[in-house]
């Protein structure tokens, strides 16, 4: 089964949004959540187990449960406040505080959306970087291929190259060294990638 990244999402056959990111847990190596974005205005994202996907093709996802049912689901971004250091305007400063030079900032609060990832694994977002065993920046993630019977990676599909030149590989597992936040390190070498046999390009 592929799970991809920014394609169509359908709820029991109606379109309810698109794939925006999906949760693994570095670990296990398995895909635990897909994030949908809610097609219609404020665009909500929404937690989705994976279990709830019944059919998932590199062109659309879809889940079993309905828009309403959707809605019920933890969302994936939640406002949170955070405190922020603030610096004195300078020109007030200049006004009414001379001939005083030094200041404490002064604390205040900000709101900011944090994603709700679950403790312990990790977030992967449209455009998540690819490594090679050296480093080297080779591509992009594409979609996750997992066994839909233990939910487990078995495979993932690199995007390589430009607009003008993009191909699509597929890398077993067993060559990912470890994955992080929004990015993947493989044991591959450059040379080693561009000998893998290319797969039809995406499109949707």
């Amino acid at each position: 089964m592929d799970i991809p990244l920014n394609v169509k999402v359908r709820c029991a056959g109606s379109a309810c949004g698109k794939s925006v990111a999906l949760v693994l847990d570095p670990t296990s190596e398995r895909v635990t959540h897909v994030v949908v974005q809610e097609k219609h205005f404020p665009h909500t994202q929404w937690l989705v187990p994976v279990d709830q996907i019944v059919e998932a093709t590199p062109e659309y996802i879809e889940l079993g449960c309905t828009l309403a049912e959707l809605a019920q689901k933890d969302p994936f971004v939640e406002p949170e406040f955070v405190p922020i250091a603030s610096q004195p305007d300078a020109s007030l400063v200049a006004m009414y505080a001379w001939p005083i030079t030094t200041f404490q900032p002064m604390l205040e609060e900000t709101m900011v959306p944090v994603e709700q990832v679950p403790p312990g694994e990790l977030a992967i977002h449209p455009g998540a970087r690819v490594y090679d065993t050296h480093g080297q920046h080779v591509g992009q993630v594409d979609e996750f291929r997992v066994d839909p019977a233990s939910d487990q990676i078995t495979h993932l599909v690199l995007r390589e190259g430009h607009l003008w030149g993009q191909k699509d590989v597929t890398i077993p597992v067993t060559q990912i060294d470890r994955i992080e936040q929004d990015e993947v390190y493989l044991k591959l070498g450059r040379q080693d990638i561009e000998q893998l046999p290319a797969v039809s390009v995406r499109t949707g």
